[in-house]
């Protein structure tokens, strides 16, 4: 059970059966089912339409490259939040958005959903102060210099091998 207290009311849940569910996380005040919650994000493989480039970039003093990535706001739709994520990281626009695959990434209780979005080219890449570092590189570089072995990676290299 991911959740402790009912995000209505406050009590402390406590686990109980629902058929065909399993045990669920139950307020006995509210006498309510508290499914699980997790956090939705977005991420992009974003390609340069003028020379097939991909960016990938350092974020938070971290060493090494990853997607461009962010948080769906409540209430947002995910389409709208891939558009404003790249906007404020990195001043672009999509020409166009194509949905890739979706992910589960335990360590933050996430749901990841890729993206691949294409801009015409680089000419209003203005990276926020969330972006350390940035880099355009071919696919292959761009797969030899993702972080390995990450979800970012295998979102990668997913789309490459289509």
């Amino acid at each position: 059970m991911n959740q402790k207290y009912c995000g209505t009311c406050g009590t402390e849940l406590i686990s109980k059966a629902l058929e065909n569910e399993g045990m669920i996380p139950y307020c006995t005040k509210c006498e309510q089912f508290r499914f699980p919650m997790y956090n939705v994000a977005v991420s992009m493989i974003v390609i340069n339409k003028s020379n097939g480039k991909i960016l990938l970039i350092k974020q938070y003093g971290r060493p090494f490259y990853i997607l461009v990535a962010g948080y769906v706001n409540r209430g947002e739709q995910i389409e709208a939040a891939v558009l404003r994520e790249l906007k404020e990281e990195t001043g672009m626009e999509a020409l166009r958005v194509k949905f890739n695959r979706t992910s589960f990434y335990e360590p933050s209780n996430t749901l990841m959903c890729n993206f691949t979005v294409f801009v015409k080219d680089d000419s209003k890449l203005n990276p926020n102060d969330e972006i350390d570092a940035y880099e355009w590189f071919t696919p292959e570089e761009a797969q030899t210099n993702i972080l390995q072995n990450s979800l970012a990676s295998r979102f990668l290299n997913a789309y490459l091998s289509e």
